[in-house]
């Protein structure tokens, strides 16, 4: 690898990852998820507040693994120019990468992959011990609890 493409890789994965690491304080964390069940579930929002807290962080090792998958794709797709402009800095470049790299989440090939790495780390974790396997049975019971409340014609 050039020095200028790990340079350029070191930055996106810096840049990402700082936004992740701010994004992944437990406050924060929560906030999102509670926002993403009433948006995009409907759920209503003292259910989607106490959901949001039974939702255990992703591991970092998972986000680092998805970085550096987008890290690579990105330098192997966008030309040199345009990875210095995404690379300089600043609040526009550093959200423009942000951007970029939830859009790549989004795309077909990382939603098979995340499900992939997702049902790989939960058979790991459930596996460890019984606790595992009672937390992830209680929070299969609890997210089922919430879409039998969404259908519900009153909500609740």
């Amino acid at each position: 690898m050039t020095p200028e493409r790990e340079r350029r890789r070191a930055h996106v994965r810096a840049v990402v990852l700082g936004r992740l690491e701010r994004l992944g304080r437990e406050e924060l964390r929560r906030e999102a998820l509670s926002e993403f069940f009433t948006v995009t579930l409907g759920a209503d929002p003292g259910t989607a507040r106490r959901t949001a807290a039974l939702v255990p962080p992703l591991m970092d090792e998972l986000h680092a693994r998805w970085v550096d998958l987008f890290a690579e794709r990105l330098l192997e797709t966008v030309p040199g120019e345009q990875l210095d402009v995404l690379c300089a800095g600043g609040a526009e470049n550093d959200a423009t990468l942000c951007l970029v790299y939830v859009m790549f989440l989004e795309s077909a090939r990382m939603e098979e992959r995340r499900e992939r790495d997702l049902l790989e780390y939960a058979a790991r974790m459930s596996g460890a011990d019984d606790a595992g396997d009672l937390a992830a049975s209680y929070i299969r019971a609890r997210m089922a609890r919430l879409g039998a409340a969404l259908k519900a014609p009153d909500g609740e």
